[in-house]
């Protein structure tokens, strides 16, 4: 009998044993600065910008900030927002890092710069200017030009998928929440005041010496 009891209670020591580990990495972790990936809301429940909507840009970022956010919603009239996130500009770029000792280009860089900012509704700053830089390297190859420009097409495309994402995280971030947040107690003689920003730019910027890829398709914001 008292051997079958302690063969009983062995699995459940060893349950309790596993959830202790696994409560004391959590804390150690936890201690370390990492958090599991999870949705952090945003902390206002409108949001205007002047981003498209009906780019490939815009859509992304607005799909991913509402899967982040799901109690905040776009308004398209920018009096009824709480917040307002807007595009100062972008530009795309290609040049030519890699020449053949023949002279011909054999890699080209490519540039994505994003620049925005965040303000509440009475035009405070929330998140001021901020400069995102997205750079990705192509070889290039005379014989497939067609095909170069949809590589780099497409690369744009990745590029800025990945500024999306790092849009969001930064309108998420601790600092802009707590910005928000605080944003009543500010004095009105003291509070930081956004100047009115210019408005959104795309500008696509060639080759600065020659452009082997006519037509390139370069990939706008809208």
């Amino acid at each position: 009998m008292h051997a079958t009891a302690l063969r009983s209670t062995l699995p459940a020591s060893r349950l309790g044993l596993r959830g202790f580990v696994c409560i004391v990495l959590l804390a150690v972790l936890a201690a370390c600065g990492f958090r599991l990936k999870g949705a952090t809301p945003l902390p206002f429940d409108t949001l205007y910008t002047n981003i498209a909507e009906n780019s490939a840009f815009g859509a992304d970022l607005r799909r991913l900030i509402v899967a982040t956010s799901p109690n905040t919603r776009f308004v398209t009239d920018v009096s009824q927002a709480q917040a307002r996130l807007t595009q100062i500009s972008m530009q795309q770029s290609m040049r030519e890092i890699s020449i053949s000792p023949e002279g011909l280009v054999e890699e080209y860089e490519l540039n994505l710069i994003f620049v925005f900012q965040l303000t509440d509704a009475q035009g405070r700053i929330l998140l001021p200017p901020t400069t995102l830089r997205s750079t990705r390297e192509v070889p290039y190859d005379p014989s497939a030009i067609q095909a170069k420009q949809g590589e780099i097409g497409s690369l744009f495309q990745e590029m800025q998928r990945s500024l999306v994402d790092r849009i969001v995280r930064r309108l998420t971030s601790p600092e802009v929440i707590e910005a928000y947040q605080q944003r009543e107690t500010i004095a009105p003689e003291t509070e930081s005041i956004a100047p009115a920003p210019p408005a959104a730019t795309d500008e696509i910027m060639p080759s600065p010496h020659r452009t082997p890829f006519p037509g390139t398709p370069m990939v706008p914001s809208h």
